[in-house]
């Protein structure tokens, strides 16, 4: 009997996780997971709050996230899911105006009313729109000033659209945009308002789900472990010591991934490809607090001079018993990861979005602030910019044996925790194929 061929996976967020749950099921295949942080989980890996796990960026499922939700279903903690009612505001004009209904659309005194009326025409329009593909070669912020006009572009999509993309703003692909009006829109139930799902213990009850059957299925993992190369003799360079495998998944961003190739003449063209996707970062405030500070889960802000992009009060999602009684929020932007505000120190960030909430919650006060915490992403969202679809790159990587999978190959939708268990599902397979020829 031949030995077991041995796999390496490089990430360990969920798309490393699912490959490496479908892979090591298999005995023909030795899995070594290895992660560079100290915790799996990726982007939605948690950290502790007021006595659970909460996630270091927010994350929720709509009802449309098939995959995640077969995954959760499996791993026997659907009754740790819960699904909520949401509720979404947008911020401007120094108001806080409830944006969830059509007649909340319709109510929205920034917009004009001929404004609003296209908006809500267009949003119809793309909900039921099912072929992206004409949405690939034009901007989004091009179509939605000739759906909607200016007004509406002016008091909500330009800011949203700046807020999530920062000066790429006006080069992001339509098909991403109908992507995300076409999953929210469609993850409504019996045609009442927005549900989202959230578990008892956070995003983490699957993280440790997974790691436990990972080990039980023999998976050796390492966490805080750097890979500094990957070469074209199906070896790995991890902490300075070379490991062999048979076959190699990378689940990190495409640069990084471009870092650890060979320096070949003939990987040049295919770096530069990899090189080509940009990411902007994030940072993310998270703290408590007895005070509640509206009535809303979810809040754009959408005023020119604001810091950051949204507002979450995350306890209006799933009550705050969970917290001690006490309320959580998040407050998050997409940042340049090379710029000031990124690399501001996490109490001058802190103190310059606090300054600001007054503006939002005039009643907020610092004082009753409890815990607070920073976490940052120097790679949270790859830019879709129009043509995007050359850019992405194969699955399988020029390096014999070699696979990339990551969330800059996911489109039209953006990432997302369900986009990762589906590719993590698809890559597995594809390595399977590939070892079984």
């Amino acid at each position: 009997m031949s030995a077991p061929k041995k796999i390496l996976i490089v990430g360990g967020g969920f798309t490393g996780l699912t490959a490496a749950l479908r892979l090591s099921a298999d005995k023909n295949f030795s899995v070594t997971l290895v992660e560079g942080s100290k915790e799996l989980g990726g982007l939605a890996g948690g950290f502790q709050i007021q006595g659970t796990s909460l996630e270091k960026t927010y994350h929720h499922l709509f009802l449309t996230d098939t995959s995640i939700l077969d995954l959760v279903k499996e791993l026997g903690l659907s009754e740790k899911l819960i699904w909520c009612d949401s509720s979404v505001g947008i911020f401007r004009d120094k108001k806080i105006h409830p944006f969830k209904t059509p007649g909340d659309l319709l109510k929205f005194s920034p917009c004009n009313f001929l404004g609003r009326l296209r908006t809500g025409f267009a949003a119809l329009y793309l909900k039921h729109q099912k072929n992206w593909r004409g949405f690939t070669r034009v901007t989004a912020h091009d179509w939605m000033t000739r759906a909607c006009g200016a007004s509406a572009m002016a008091s909500i999509w330009t800011p949203l659209l700046k807020g999530k993309f920062d000066r790429h703003y006006d080069k992001v692909a339509m098909a991403w945009f109908w992507a995300r009006i076409h999953i929210r829109a469609n993850s409504r139930s019996g045609g009442g308002g927005e549900k989202l799902g959230y578990f008892k213990g956070g995003f983490n009850v699957i993280t440790v789900a997974l790691e436990k059957q990972l080990r039980a299925n023999g998976v050796k993992i390492l966490t805080g472990t750097l890979v500094e190369k990957i070469t074209s003799e199906r070896t790995a360079v991890i902490n300075g010591e070379t490991v062999s495998f048979d076959y190699c998944l990378f689940t990190g961003p495409s640069p990084a991934f471009a870092k650890l190739l060979p320096t070949t003449e003939s990987l040049n063209d295919y770096a530069a490809k990899l090189r080509s996707i940009e990411y902007l970062g994030a940072a993310c405030l998270i703290f408590t607090s007895d005070q509640s500070l509206g009535d809303f889960y979810w809040v754009n802000v959408n005023e020119p001079d604001a810091p950051f992009l949204v507002f979450i009060q995350h306890t209006n999602l799933v009550g705050p018993k969970t917290y001690g009684g006490k309320n959580v929020y998040y407050i998050g932007a997409y940042l340049d990861p090379d710029g000031k505000t990124f690399a501001l120190p996490d109490a001058e960030l802190t103190q310059k979005w606090f300054a600001y909430l007054p503006k939002m919650f005039p009643h907020f006060e610092v004082k009753r602030v409890e815990e607070k915490f920073v976490f940052r992403f120097r790679a949270a969202q790859h830019i879709v910019d129009t043509g995007y679809e050359e850019k992405i790159p194969e699955f399988k990587t020029p390096l014999p044996s070699v696979f990339l999978s990551n969330f800059s190959q996911i489109f039209p939708e953006d990432r997302g925790t369900n986009f990762a268990v589906r590719d993590g599902e698809k890559i597995a397979k594809l390595i399977r194929q590939e070892a079984t020829k």
